[in-house]
């Protein structure tokens, strides 16, 4: 038996990776394609609705391959035998997991775009950074709708003081550290 800090580790782990998947694959259309706001401005603060950094084509890519991920989870964990199930096992199936699955990627998509907007209306530029409004959203978005539609997944492993732990060390440190990389990479216009 794990001690519970290292089962709950795996645990956030398994569950978030298809979140921070599509969080990294987000960056591979380097921006190009129509912009998710469609170059639309606020009547109410004139500035963009969620600025040029924010695409469709990365909203997909993003989405689309955190689902891919999650399918391969959802079919590893399924596969594996009893003894080995040391992670949340997804769905039943493969197809009860994709409803999962686009929850973790679309959700953390749709939490970015949702950190842009919040962004914007607190007057920060596209690309400027925001400390937690940066990290958080990607991940938050997914968890709380995860919490409402899959509870049987989603209580147990963030539902604990060890989850949240989880939670806030993985996603400011994995955040920072693949951020980092990507500018690197020159998939990213800035290191945050």
């Amino acid at each position: 038996m794990l001690p519970d800090w290292l089962s709950s580790l795996m645990a956030v782990l398994w569950v978030l990776t298809p979140a921070y998947s599509a969080s990294a694959l987000a960056t591979l259309p380097r921006g190009r394609g129509p912009p998710m706001d469609f170059g639309a401005v606020s009547k109410r603060d004139g500035r963009r609705v969620l600025g040029s950094s924010k695409t469709w084509s990365g909203f997909l890519v993003g989405g689309f391959g955190g689902m891919f991920i999650a399918m391969v989870e959802a079919a590893l964990i399924l596969a594996a035998p009893p003894d080995w199930k040391l992670v949340p096992t997804l769905a039943p199936s493969l197809v009860a997991a994709l409803p999962v699955a686009a929850i973790l990627s679309f959700g953390a998509m749709a939490g970015d775009a949702l950190g842009s907007f919040v962004k914007r209306r607190l007057g920060r530029e596209s690309g400027s950074r925001a400390v937690l409004l940066d990290q958080l959203p990607f991940v938050l978005v997914p968890i709380v709708l995860g919490l409402v539609f899959y509870p049987g997944v989603f209580v147990p492993v963030f539902g604990n003081a060890w989850g949240v732990f989880w939670l806030l060390v993985l996603t400011l440190g994995l955040h920072t550290l693949f951020n980092w990389i990507g500018y690197k990479a020159g998939l990213k216009k800035v290191p945050w």
